[in-house]
């Protein structure tokens, strides 16, 4: 099977090239070409992220050896609480090879190109939610590289739950034609598929106003279902992915009104900003214009432009 992502090499050397053409960009006075280097500099900033996500997957600071512990915990942890089985959901599918050949394909190149596609879209369009946007990924990216640290196997590791490394069988793993124990396979907790669809899908549902928007909430429910019928992640992965970005996105509102509140209150005269005067109107001749004067219609009453349109 082709790998269709970049490695961290390539996105590193990709974003350096980049954040210098940013920087040159930036000299200029040409509009389209400061422009041109706003979106270089998003740009390297992404595949800055994306070649520190991949690095950071060959390291471990508690060891591989308990990988496997981590991983029968969470397993049985499921069982305890009564979650539904992903080895019984695996076996429903296996019987339609073309269906789990198209879900090992979705695991392994559609995440991160979505993503991008839904920055860029922020960006040329959205550049106000763009921002914002980009710093929630930024956050919930790097949480869950340090939660990696911790290593944590994948089901189609663990040896007696029933599930099949189905990228191995179809010889579409992205790990290798063998199923192997690295390092960089012992992320699965918490899964940053799951929670990049999720973040993609808010933003969608939040940002555009189309009546199809919420067509996007598939998106992280197919990437539920893909990453655990190839055996790739447990339910509890992406149960505390979702979580986490709720907590980023918590702490991020809990930061916007605490800012708000500390301006309002350096604000004086109250919480308000102060609106705009309204112009004298221009005085009547004697007799008036109105109906009432009989010289001609009144003239219409000022109507302040408060509050803007987009507020």
């Amino acid at each position: 099977m082709v790998n269709l992502e970049l490695s961290w090499q390539d996105a590193a050397v990709a974003a350096a090239c980049l954040a210098g053409a940013a920087a040159c960009g930036r000299l200029t006075h040409r509009h389209r070409l400061v422009a041109a280097a706003a979106f270089a500099g998003e740009t390297a900033l992404v595949l800055g992220l994306f070649a520190l996500w991949q690095v950071a997957g060959s390291f471990a600071v508690a060891g591989t050896d308990g990988a496997l512990t981590r991983a029968r915990w969470i397993w049985n942890l499921e069982r305890a609480i009564h979650m539904p089985s992903e080895a019984g959901l695996q076996r429903a599918f296996l019987p339609h090879p073309i269906v789990v050949q198209g879900l090992n394909l979705y695991y392994a190149s559609l995440h991160f190109p979505v993503l991008i596609g839904c920055l860029i879209w922020l960006f040329v369009w959205h550049r106000r939610q763009y921002r914002h946007v980009r710093s929630t990924l930024m956050l919930f990216t790097a949480i869950c590289l340090l939660v990696q640290f911790i290593p944590v196997a994948p089901p189609r590791m663990l040896a007696g739950d029933g599930m099949v490394d189905t990228g191995v069988r179809y010889g579409q793993s992205v790990y290798g034609s063998v199923a192997g124990f690295n390092a960089d396979q012992l992320s699965a907790m918490p899964s940053v598929h799951v929670g990049w669809a999720l973040l993609v899908a808010l933003v969608v549902v939040q940002v555009s106003r189309s009546r199809w928007r919420w067509l996007a909430l598939a998106y992280p429910a197919l990437t539920v279902l893909a990453v655990v019928v190839t055996a790739n992640h447990f339910w509890l992965d992406g149960l505390v992915a979702a979580l986490l970005l709720g907590l980023v996105l918590l702490v991020q509102r809990a930061a916007r009104v605490a800012v708000a509140r500390l301006s309002a209150r350096r604000r004086p005269g109250g919480t308000e900003p102060a609106r705009p005067a309204e112009p004298a109107r221009p005085a009547e001749p004697a007799g008036g214009t109105g109906p009432a004067g009989g010289t001609g219609p009144a003239e219409p009453s000022y109507v302040p432009d408060w509050p803007p349109v987009d507020a």
